[in-house]
Order: structure tokens, then C-alpha cells, then sequence
């Protein structure tokens, strides 16, 4: 969900799920404590910070001026995993959340009205966690989904399970306009959005049994200039690096979330 929610104008820069879905729109971190969180990332990522309407433990992160990521300070008081939860554009968030329960998956919370829109907290059968927002998308939409965030990751036991799963919830691969490209590309299923890499899901060889060892998670990863540069920062500001090869390091804040850099030209 849009923690920052821009209510519509006459401009044309501004675009609904209703014409945008299935892709992701947007990302947010459940946090523990704000000011850790903000001094974390603005070292790791260079992300600048303001107000959300939301609320007092509510943030947008800024990327040169342009609204990336959500966090909020909640995980304590709401008793919530220490996560980051990517949000899909869908039409319809109470027709995306019954779509998810009708086929095995969780209603955790919602669906919400947060004005211009409405969103849900789900998971999938596997009990991987992710969110749906109706309504408004963020001003520049095509700007937002050209910054930080390269794309998400779903590591989930079968694939190709978990593709049909979101596709009949997203509406991927149908043939009304503007819906989500779905290919089977090596190991993984591979989503795009207008031409764009914007998800992939992967469990190893597609073809092989589902593996009991993964616990299902969605992986957000953020393109940046230097990889090498994130993973020292992160270490110093007292997170860790869990992975770490030329193009891509896999990190953990202070508060435990997990999430990855990559460089901006690897998509």
C-alpha cells in the first residue's frame, strides 16, 4: 500500500490499478524501532525520509526526491513479523483477497480503506506474505517503478504451483490489456510489467519435486550504483551480510529483515 497516497488530479500523470495490475506497485517494512530503521537505510541506500500520512511510525523513503518504499514501526505494538511485504496492483483488493482464500491462501488483514484506495495483507498457500492495493498509485508511476526497486523474488518450494496461484489472483497472463507477461525462463517463472523485469519466483529446477527445506518468502531487491559500497554500509551500521558477489549481496537490517541489493544495470 501507498503509505503516502496522492488523491487524484486533473494531471495525467496520475494512474490507477484499475489500469496498472497484477505488477508490483509498491514495498513496506514492518520495523521495530524508527529511528534504527531510518538511519539503516539512509547509510545503505541513501534513502531521504518523510512524513506519511498514516501516522507518527509511518515513513516514505525518497530516492533523489521520489517516493521508493514505506516503512512502518509497528512490529511490537501489532505483534507483526519484521518483514519487507511487497504490495500488486489489483482492480478490485476484496475480489483479490476472496480469489486468495478460495484458493487456500490467508486473509491476515483487510481489506482496509486507506483513501484514495484499499488494501490487504494476504499470504499465499505456501505462506509466502504479500499485499494488494486498490485505488491511486504513486505521482509518476512510471518514475517509482524505475528507481530503487529492480524487481521481487518469491523463494517458494514449487514454482510453478506458486505461479498459477498468483496468476489466477492477478490476473497474469490473461488477455485483458495491459496484464502481466508471464515466461518460463530456465529455473525460474519470470514476470513482466510493460516489457519490464518486475518479478521472478524460483525453487530450483522447475521440474523437480517441491523441496520441504524453504520456507516461502518474498525477496525485495533494490537496484543500486555500488553493490560492494551497500554491503560494507550495512555492516557498519549494524546489519550483516548474509551473501555477497559482484552484482548482487543479500543483507539484513538490525531489526532482522532481509532484503537485496542489485547492481542497476541487472535486471
Amino acid at each position: 500500500m501507498n503509505h503516502d497516497p496522492q488523491h487524484p488530479t486533473a494531471t495525467a500523470d496520475v494512474v490507477s490499478t484499475h489500469h496498472v495490475f497484477g505488477a508490483p506497485c509498491w514495498v513496506s517494512l514492518t520495523s521495530r524501532d524508527q529511528q534504527t530503521t531510518e538511519d539503516f537505510y539512509g547509510a545503505v541506500l541513501g534513502w531521504e525520509w518523510k512524513p506519511a500520512k498514516l501516522g507518527e511510525r509511518f515513513r516514505v523513503a525518497l530516492a533523489d526526491g521520489t517516493p521508493v518504499a514505506g516503512i512502518a514501526a509497528v512490529a511490537s505494538m501489532w505483534q507483526m513479523a519484521v518483514a519487507w511485504t511487497p504490495y500488486f496492483a489489483v482492480p478490485s483488493a476484496d475480489e483479490a483477497a476472496a480469489r486468495v482464500q478460495e484458493r487456500g491462501g490467508t486473509l491476515a488483514v483487510g481489506p482496509l480503506s486507506f483513501p484514495p484506495g484499499r488494501a490487504a495483507l494476504l499470504s499465499d498457500r505456501d505462506g509466502a506474505t504479500f499485499g494488494v492495493w486498490e485505488g491511486h498509485l504513486v505521482s509518476n508511476w512510471e518514475v517509482w517503478r524505475r528507481a530503487q526497486p529492480a524487481f521481487v523474488r518469491l523463494h517458494t518450494r514449487d514454482a510453478f504451483d506458486a505461479a498459477i496461484f498468483y496468476g489466477e489472483v492477478l490476473d497474469w497472463a490473461t488477455e485483458r490489456p495491459d496484464c502481466c507477461e508471464v515466461r518460463y525462463e530456465g529455473d525460474e517463472v519470470v514476470l513482466r510489467s510493460g516489457g519490464d523485469v518486475v518479478a521472478r519466483i524460483e525453487s530450483g529446477a522447475l521440474g523437480s519435486a517441491p523441496d520441504p527445506a524453504i520456507r516461502p518468502h518474498w525477496q525485495v531487491h533494490f537496484a543500486v550504483e555500488d553493490v560492494a559500497a551497500c554491503a560494507k554500509a550495512a555492516e557498519v551500521h549494524g546489519g550483516s551480510v548474509l551473501s555477497h558477489v559482484p552484482t548482487e549481496a543479500v543483507l539484513r537490517d538490525p531489526d532482522g529483515a532481509q532484503f537485496t541489493v542489485t547492481t542497476r544495470r541487472t535486471r
